[in-house]
Protein backbone atom coordinates (compact mmCIF):
# COMPACT_ATOMS: atom_id res chain seq x y z
CA UNK A 1 0.00 0.00 0.00
CA UNK A 2 3.24 2.34 0.56
CA UNK A 3 3.68 1.89 -3.09
CA UNK A 4 0.13 2.88 -4.15
CA UNK A 5 0.42 6.05 -2.01
CA UNK A 6 2.66 7.13 -3.91
CA UNK A 7 0.87 7.45 -7.12
CA UNK A 8 -2.49 9.43 -4.95
CA UNK A 9 -2.68 12.43 -5.22
CA UNK A 10 -5.37 15.12 -3.68
CA UNK A 11 -7.19 15.25 -6.52
CA UNK A 12 -7.92 11.29 -5.72
CA UNK A 13 -10.06 12.26 -2.76
CA UNK A 14 -11.84 15.38 -4.85
CA UNK A 15 -13.99 13.08 -7.22
CA UNK A 16 -15.34 10.92 -3.82
CA UNK A 17 -16.74 14.79 -2.72
CA UNK A 18 -17.86 15.47 -6.26
CA UNK A 19 -19.20 11.80 -6.95
CA UNK A 20 -19.92 11.29 -3.57
CA UNK A 21 -23.03 8.80 -4.43
CA UNK A 22 -20.87 6.18 -6.53
CA UNK A 23 -18.40 6.37 -3.53
CA UNK A 24 -21.01 5.57 -1.20
CA UNK A 25 -22.12 2.84 -3.50
CA UNK A 26 -19.05 1.25 -4.21
CA UNK A 27 -18.49 0.72 -0.40
CA UNK A 28 -21.88 -0.36 -0.30
CA UNK A 29 -21.06 -2.81 -2.65
CA UNK A 30 -18.08 -4.21 -1.14
CA UNK A 31 -18.76 -4.26 2.55
CA UNK A 32 -22.39 -5.23 2.46
CA UNK A 33 -23.42 -6.63 -0.57
CA UNK A 34 -20.48 -8.65 -1.39
CA UNK A 35 -20.17 -10.33 2.14
CA UNK A 36 -24.23 -11.12 2.49
CA UNK A 37 -23.94 -12.45 -0.97
CA UNK A 38 -21.08 -15.15 -0.35
CA UNK A 39 -22.88 -16.28 2.25
CA UNK A 40 -25.91 -17.09 0.08
CA UNK A 41 -23.48 -19.14 -1.84
CA UNK A 42 -21.94 -20.86 1.38
CA UNK A 43 -25.31 -21.77 2.14
CA UNK A 44 -26.09 -23.05 -0.96
CA UNK A 45 -22.92 -24.89 -1.58
CA UNK A 46 -22.16 -26.22 1.73
CA UNK A 47 -18.61 -26.33 1.28
CA UNK A 48 -16.34 -27.72 4.14
CA UNK A 49 -15.38 -25.36 6.94
CA UNK A 50 -12.19 -23.85 6.26
CA UNK A 51 -13.09 -23.71 1.99
CA UNK A 52 -16.04 -21.32 3.21
CA UNK A 53 -13.90 -19.75 6.37
CA UNK A 54 -11.67 -18.87 3.19
CA UNK A 55 -14.53 -17.31 1.01
CA UNK A 56 -15.74 -15.09 3.56
CA UNK A 57 -12.44 -13.94 4.65
CA UNK A 58 -11.80 -12.58 0.84
CA UNK A 59 -15.17 -11.18 0.86
CA UNK A 60 -14.40 -9.58 3.81
CA UNK A 61 -11.14 -7.73 2.56
CA UNK A 62 -11.12 -4.68 0.79
CA UNK A 63 -10.16 -3.85 -2.86
CA UNK A 64 -6.96 -4.83 -3.95
CA UNK A 65 -4.47 -1.76 -5.66
CA UNK A 66 -4.82 -3.36 -8.87
CA UNK A 67 -8.16 -2.28 -9.55
CA UNK A 68 -6.68 0.82 -10.54
CA UNK A 69 -5.02 -0.11 -13.46
CA UNK A 70 -7.77 -2.12 -14.50
CA UNK A 71 -10.43 0.44 -14.33
CA UNK A 72 -7.76 2.62 -16.21
CA UNK A 73 -7.17 -0.63 -18.60
CA UNK A 74 -11.19 -1.24 -19.09
CA UNK A 75 -11.78 3.18 -20.06
CA UNK A 76 -13.57 3.54 -16.85
CA UNK A 77 -13.49 5.95 -13.77
CA UNK A 78 -9.52 5.51 -12.76
CA UNK A 79 -9.74 8.58 -10.51
CA UNK A 80 -12.95 7.04 -8.72
CA UNK A 81 -11.05 3.75 -8.79
CA UNK A 82 -8.07 5.10 -6.81
CA UNK A 83 -10.32 6.84 -4.61
CA UNK A 84 -12.37 4.07 -3.78
CA UNK A 85 -9.45 1.66 -3.15
CA UNK A 86 -8.30 4.35 -0.58
CA UNK A 87 -11.47 4.56 1.24
CA UNK A 88 -12.48 1.46 1.75
CA UNK A 89 -8.83 0.24 3.12
CA UNK A 90 -9.12 2.95 5.63
CA UNK A 91 -13.13 1.11 6.16
CA UNK A 92 -11.50 -2.02 6.36
CA UNK A 93 -10.02 -1.40 9.60
CA UNK A 94 -13.29 -2.25 10.99
CA UNK A 95 -15.41 -3.74 8.20
CA UNK A 96 -12.52 -6.72 7.59
CA UNK A 97 -12.65 -8.16 11.28
CA UNK A 98 -16.57 -7.65 11.40
CA UNK A 99 -17.60 -9.14 8.29
CA UNK A 100 -15.56 -11.71 8.87
CA UNK A 101 -16.61 -12.57 12.58
CA UNK A 102 -20.41 -12.24 11.64
CA UNK A 103 -20.74 -14.22 8.43
CA UNK A 104 -18.55 -16.87 10.03
CA UNK A 105 -20.68 -17.16 13.12
CA UNK A 106 -23.71 -17.76 11.10
CA UNK A 107 -22.66 -20.98 8.76
CA UNK A 108 -22.41 -23.34 11.49
CA UNK A 109 -19.44 -25.44 10.28
CA UNK A 110 -17.49 -21.88 10.66
CA UNK A 111 -18.78 -20.98 13.77
CA UNK A 112 -17.41 -24.34 15.09
CA UNK A 113 -14.10 -23.72 13.64
CA UNK A 114 -13.49 -20.31 14.52
CA UNK A 115 -14.66 -21.11 18.64
CA UNK A 116 -11.77 -23.67 18.49
CA UNK A 117 -9.39 -21.08 16.87
CA UNK A 118 -10.81 -18.32 19.36
CA UNK A 119 -9.71 -15.32 16.90
CA UNK A 120 -8.81 -11.92 18.33
CA UNK A 121 -10.48 -9.34 16.82
CA UNK A 122 -8.19 -6.76 18.45
CA UNK A 123 -4.93 -8.63 17.30
CA UNK A 124 -6.71 -8.58 13.73
CA UNK A 125 -7.03 -5.22 13.50
CA UNK A 126 -3.63 -4.25 14.61
CA UNK A 127 -2.31 -6.32 11.78
CA UNK A 128 -4.63 -4.74 9.31
CA UNK A 129 -3.42 -1.34 10.35
CA UNK A 130 0.22 -2.60 10.02
CA UNK A 131 -0.12 -4.09 6.58
CA UNK A 132 -2.21 -1.84 4.56
CA UNK A 133 -3.53 1.29 6.74
CA UNK A 134 -0.04 2.62 8.52
CA UNK A 135 2.13 1.61 4.62
CA UNK A 136 -0.91 3.79 3.29
CA UNK A 137 -0.92 7.04 5.35
CA UNK A 138 3.08 6.85 4.84
CA UNK A 139 3.34 6.70 1.47
CA UNK A 140 0.65 9.65 1.27
CA UNK A 141 2.57 11.71 3.29
CA UNK A 142 6.24 10.64 1.60
CA UNK A 143 4.24 11.79 -1.69
CA UNK A 144 3.21 15.11 0.19
CA UNK A 145 6.71 15.47 1.38
CA UNK A 146 8.86 14.11 -1.52
CA UNK A 147 6.56 14.20 -4.83
CA UNK A 148 9.18 14.28 -7.10
CA UNK A 149 10.72 11.17 -5.44
CA UNK A 150 7.50 9.43 -5.14
CA UNK A 151 6.69 9.13 -8.94
CA UNK A 152 10.68 7.78 -9.42
CA UNK A 153 9.96 5.13 -7.11
CA UNK A 154 6.87 4.03 -7.11
CA UNK A 155 7.11 1.81 -10.17
CA UNK A 156 9.48 0.12 -7.67
CA UNK A 157 7.50 -0.37 -4.95
CA UNK A 158 4.51 -1.49 -7.62
CA UNK A 159 7.16 -4.75 -8.74
CA UNK A 160 7.93 -5.52 -5.33
CA UNK A 161 4.49 -5.61 -4.18
CA UNK A 162 3.63 -8.12 -6.78
CA UNK A 163 7.07 -10.39 -6.10
CA UNK A 164 5.30 -10.23 -2.68
CA UNK A 165 2.24 -11.65 -3.66
CA UNK A 166 3.28 -14.15 -5.53
CA UNK A 167 5.31 -14.94 -2.51
CA UNK A 168 2.80 -15.45 -0.49
CA UNK A 169 0.69 -17.64 -3.08
CA UNK A 170 3.72 -20.15 -3.45
CA UNK A 171 3.85 -20.72 0.00
CA UNK A 172 0.18 -20.98 0.51
CA UNK A 173 0.35 -23.73 -2.46
CA UNK A 174 3.77 -25.05 -1.04
CA UNK A 175 2.33 -25.25 1.96
CA UNK A 176 -1.02 -27.27 0.99
CA UNK A 177 0.04 -29.08 -1.62
CA UNK A 178 -1.92 -32.35 -1.43
CA UNK A 179 -4.98 -30.86 -0.19
CA UNK A 180 -4.84 -28.64 -3.56
CA UNK A 181 -4.54 -31.80 -5.84
CA UNK A 182 -7.80 -33.32 -3.85
CA UNK A 183 -9.87 -30.27 -3.90
CA UNK A 184 -8.42 -28.05 -6.79
CA UNK A 185 -11.81 -28.55 -8.71
CA UNK A 186 -14.00 -27.52 -5.78
CA UNK A 187 -12.07 -24.78 -5.05
CA UNK A 188 -11.37 -23.29 -8.66
CA UNK A 189 -15.03 -23.57 -9.10
CA UNK A 190 -16.19 -22.11 -6.51
CA UNK A 191 -14.10 -19.15 -6.83
CA UNK A 192 -15.14 -18.86 -10.42
CA UNK A 193 -18.98 -18.55 -9.32
CA UNK A 194 -17.96 -16.08 -6.20
CA UNK A 195 -15.49 -13.74 -8.32
CA UNK A 196 -18.41 -13.63 -11.04
CA UNK A 197 -20.89 -13.07 -8.35
CA UNK A 198 -18.98 -10.14 -6.94
CA UNK A 199 -18.20 -8.69 -10.52
CA UNK A 200 -21.66 -8.66 -11.56
CA UNK A 201 -23.63 -7.37 -7.89
CA UNK A 202 -21.08 -4.38 -8.03
CA UNK A 203 -22.14 -3.49 -11.82
CA UNK A 204 -25.56 -4.13 -10.83
CA UNK A 205 -25.77 -2.59 -7.55
CA UNK A 206 -24.70 0.46 -10.23
CA UNK A 207 -27.40 -0.05 -12.40
CA UNK A 208 -29.72 0.03 -9.92
CA UNK A 209 -28.77 3.36 -7.98
CA UNK A 210 -28.43 4.70 -11.92
CA UNK A 211 -24.62 5.41 -11.81
CA UNK A 212 -23.29 6.18 -15.54
CA UNK A 213 -21.25 3.29 -16.92
CA UNK A 214 -17.35 4.08 -16.50
CA UNK A 215 -18.62 4.29 -12.38
CA UNK A 216 -20.24 0.96 -12.83
CA UNK A 217 -17.58 -1.01 -14.42
CA UNK A 218 -15.38 1.03 -11.96
CA UNK A 219 -17.89 -0.27 -8.47
CA UNK A 220 -17.44 -3.89 -10.93
CA UNK A 221 -13.96 -4.02 -10.84
CA UNK A 222 -13.07 -2.53 -7.00
CA UNK A 223 -15.74 -5.56 -5.90
CA UNK A 224 -14.65 -7.96 -7.99
CA UNK A 225 -10.62 -7.50 -7.20
CA UNK A 226 -9.95 -8.07 -3.54
CA UNK A 227 -7.31 -7.88 -1.02
CA UNK A 228 -6.22 -11.38 -0.89
CA UNK A 229 -2.42 -10.46 0.29
CA UNK A 230 -3.96 -9.16 2.96
CA UNK A 231 -5.84 -12.02 3.42
CA UNK A 232 -2.53 -14.44 3.02
CA UNK A 233 -1.17 -12.48 6.09
CA UNK A 234 -4.58 -12.83 7.96
CA UNK A 235 -4.22 -16.93 7.49
CA UNK A 236 -0.67 -17.37 8.34
CA UNK A 237 -1.02 -14.75 11.26
CA UNK A 238 -4.02 -16.30 12.86
CA UNK A 239 -5.28 -19.08 10.93
CA UNK A 240 -1.84 -20.86 10.67
CA UNK A 241 -2.00 -21.02 6.96
CA UNK A 242 -5.10 -23.29 7.35
CA UNK A 243 -5.37 -25.41 4.45
CA UNK A 244 -8.53 -24.55 2.57
CA UNK A 245 -8.37 -21.02 3.65
CA UNK A 246 -5.25 -20.56 2.44
CA UNK A 247 -6.15 -21.98 -1.18
CA UNK A 248 -9.16 -20.08 -1.58
CA UNK A 249 -7.56 -16.80 -1.17
CA UNK A 250 -4.52 -17.91 -3.08
CA UNK A 251 -6.20 -19.05 -5.72
CA UNK A 252 -8.94 -15.83 -5.58
CA UNK A 253 -5.72 -14.14 -6.05
CA UNK A 254 -4.54 -15.76 -9.25
CA UNK A 255 -8.23 -16.08 -10.87
CA UNK A 256 -9.42 -12.21 -10.25
CA UNK A 257 -6.56 -10.88 -12.13
CA UNK A 258 -7.50 -13.54 -15.03
CA UNK A 259 -10.94 -12.36 -14.95
CA UNK A 260 -10.70 -9.04 -14.31
CA UNK A 261 -7.83 -8.58 -16.81
CA UNK A 262 -10.23 -10.46 -19.47
CA UNK A 263 -13.19 -8.09 -18.43
CA UNK A 264 -11.11 -4.68 -18.97
CA UNK A 265 -10.17 -5.66 -22.33
CA UNK A 266 -13.92 -6.57 -23.23
CA UNK A 267 -14.94 -3.01 -22.08
CA UNK A 268 -11.78 -1.38 -23.29
CA UNK A 269 -12.88 -2.22 -26.58
CA UNK A 270 -16.55 -0.56 -25.91
CA UNK A 271 -17.46 2.97 -27.65
CA UNK A 272 -19.95 3.57 -25.59
CA UNK A 273 -19.62 4.86 -21.90
CA UNK A 274 -22.68 7.07 -21.30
Amino acid sequence: MFGIALDINIEDFKILLKNPKAALVGLLSQFIVLPFLTYLLILVWQPQASIAMGMILVAACPGGNISNFMSHLSKSNTALSVGLTTLATFASLLMTPLNFKLYASLYPPTMELLTDINLDEWAVIKTIFTIVLFPLLAGLAFRKWQEEIAKKISPIFRVASILIFIAFVVIAFSKNYDLFLQYIHVVALLVLLHNAIALGSGYGLGQIFALSRRDKRTISIETGIQNSGLGLVIIFAFFEGLGGMALVTAWWGIWHIIAGLSLAFIWSKSKSLA
